[in-house]
């Protein structure tokens, strides 16, 4: 096989390949073994007919469209990875030669990923923020503990913001109360938002036993379309106000939230955990760092199939994480009163970015001459195993035969090309304050 590519527009490759007699005699002789089996022949026994008979019966065009179906995709394969062509999407076929006894020769005209203009990637500067754990930060951790094992207890006095009021109400909208504005012993957290907005606030110094009249207009984008935009006034009585009863900071705290004996000995476990957190936040923040440096410097224009190839993987991937919680996108997008266009048309930057960072980090990979070692696929390999529970055997098998390998192998090769552009960086660090 011979292959030649030019690249005939900016983002567009006409490969020309040609098939040698021999391959495609071979060719010929699998596309009739497959196509004496399906037809009856007169005289014949069915799969038994000799080639030239099935070929006077079917037609030379057949058997050589069926030759065809077998050569043009395993040399089109072939002649991608020859010519290091990258494609981005199915290819045009023109056969400009092809009958028996001759070379098959056809054209493929592919969109190619797009040429990357690489500026400087090394030696660029990125900051790395500071990893110091302050007693600050401890104590917050530990006042955000109390806050989540605080009791409520009922109270007397006026409401205060983080009070859990106990409200009757009822809501009019041009004096008439409307559908779904009614609620008895209805639990409110003053501060939560989960009211329209102006409704809580105006509860602040209720007390207990009073009524008030609360007046808000609906948010434009309200989800029920006969309130949207409307002023509306709720009658609501507090029956009962709760207040959270934090737990002193002591042992016994430490006892009942952790499985640690002493306060000390808590405060030890969070120092780590947030040591952790920083560290691991910093190493994010430098690759991030590099990463986005080199591609400012680097020049790229980005194909709109690509964009939406990556804005379908975004998709999916929310998806999959909604059907985790025990939901799907359709119900998402009702129960945020969205819709897949308006989820599209935000998520379109954020996969344009992604793309353009996919490329100039492949164009890096190949001048830096990125490899990836067996044991690092054999690793890769191990990690999905683990994570959906199946032999390493069966899932590097399932990812052979879903053509999945070269994404592995494209996925690991990106990481450590990020690894790099982080190890060469030059990192200032950022104090605590700043």
């Amino acid at each position: 096989m011979k292959a030649t590519a030019e690249r005939i527009e900016k983002n567009t490759v006409l490969l020309q390949i040609e098939v040698e007699e021999e391959q495609v005699n071979k060719a010929l002789d699998k596309a009739y073994r497959k196509v004496v089996g399906q037809v009856n022949i007169p005289g014949f026994r069915k799969g038994k007919a000799p080639r030239a008979m099935v070929e006077r019966y079917v037609g030379v065009e057949t058997l050589f469209g069926e030759a065809a179906e077998i050569l043009i995709p395993e040399t089109y394969m072939q002649a991608l990875k020859e010519t290091e062509t990258e494609p981005i999407n199915q290819p045009k076929i023109d056969i400009v030669q092809g009958e028996a006894g001759k070379a098959l020769i056809f054209k493929a005209t592919v969109e190619v990923k797009p040429e990357v203009a690489l500026g400087e990637y090394k030696g660029l500067e990125v900051n790395r923020p500071s990893e110091e754990v302050t007693e600050e930060d401890i104590q917050k951790e530990l006042e955000k503990l109390q806050a989540r094992h605080a009791k409520l207890v009922t109270v007397e006095g006026e409401i205060q913001q983080g009070d859990t009021a106990i409200i009757d109400f009822t809501g009019y909208v041009d004096e008439e109360a409307f559908e779904g504005g009614t609620a008895e012993n209805y639990s409110l957290n003053i501060g939560s938002g989960t009211f329209i907005p102006g409704f809580e606030e105006q509860l602040l110094g209720v007390k207990t036993g009073e009524s008030k009249e609360v007046n808000v207009t609906f948010p434009e984008e309200y989800h029920a379309e006969n309130l949207a935009g409307k002023p509306a006034t709720f009658k609501v009585t507090v029956k009962e106000l709760k207040r959270k009863e934090l737990a002193p900071l002591d042992d016994e705290f430490a006892k009942d939230v952790s499985e640690f004996d002493t306060l000390e000995e808590l405060k030890s476990d969070i120092r780590n955990k947030l040591s952790e957190a920083a560290s691991s936040k910093a190493k994010s923040a430098v690759e991030n760092g590099a990463v986005e440096a080199a591609v400012a410097n680097a020049t790229v224009e980005v194909p709109e199939i690509m964009i939406e190839r990556k804005l379908e993987e975004m998709l999916n991937n929310l998806n999959q994480r909604l059907m985790q919680q025990g939901i799907n996108l359709e119900q998402y997008f009702k129960y945020t009163n969205t819709s897949i266009d308006e989820m599209r048309e935000r998520m379109k930057p954020d996969a344009e970015t992604n793309v353009k960072n996919e490329l100039v980090l492949d164009a890096i990979a190949k001048i830096e001459k990125v490899e990836v070692s067996e044991e690092e696929i054999s690793e890769e390999i191990q990690k999905i195993a683990a994570y959906v529970g199946q032999d390493e055997k069966i899932v590097r098998k399932t990812l052979e035969l879903q053509n999945e390998m070269g994404n592995i192998i494209q996925d690991i090769a990106r990481r450590k090309t990020v690894a790099f552009l982080a190890e060469n960086a030059k990192v200032v660090e950022s104090t605590k304050e700043a």
